[in-house]
């Protein structure tokens, strides 16, 4: 017994802060998105960005994980796959693709408010 609760406390300590970082339920905040001038760079998860994909950047949510983002203004959603660390910008909370962006009616606004849902890894 005592082997195992060393175990397990040594496994907390080791990754419970790595799944604290990953909202369990909405996260509300402000987005923005990548400007056109990007596209084709590396991403922090060393694939290219493009801008005619679905994708965004986080600062902590694991490469691969498909957030649902709904632009509160409009009211649209779509669905990002998360492949580059970001946004820079303080305040934001996550950076969509070009693509993303038009989808959900942001272009003409630059950022704005928006809820996220996990949906998928």
């Amino acid at each position: 017994m005592r082997l195992s609760l060393s175990f397990l406390l040594l496994l907390h300590a080791a990754f419970g802060p790595a799944f604290a970082a990953e909202p369990s339920a909405a996260q509300e905040g402000e987005a923005s998105y990548y400007a056109d001038s990007l596209d084709g760079n590396k991403t922090a998860s060393g694939e290219l960005y493009d801008k005619t994909k679905m994708t965004a950047a986080h600062r902590s949510l694991a490469f691969g994980t498909k957030v649902e983002v709904t632009y509160l203004k409009t009211g649209k959603s779509v669905t990002v796959t998360i492949n580059d660390r970001g946004p820079r910008a303080k305040g934001r909370i996550i950076d969509v693709s070009g693509a993303a962006a038009k989808a959900l009616g942001m272009v003409e606004d630059g950022h704005g408010p928006v809820r996220l849902e996990i949906v998928g890894k």
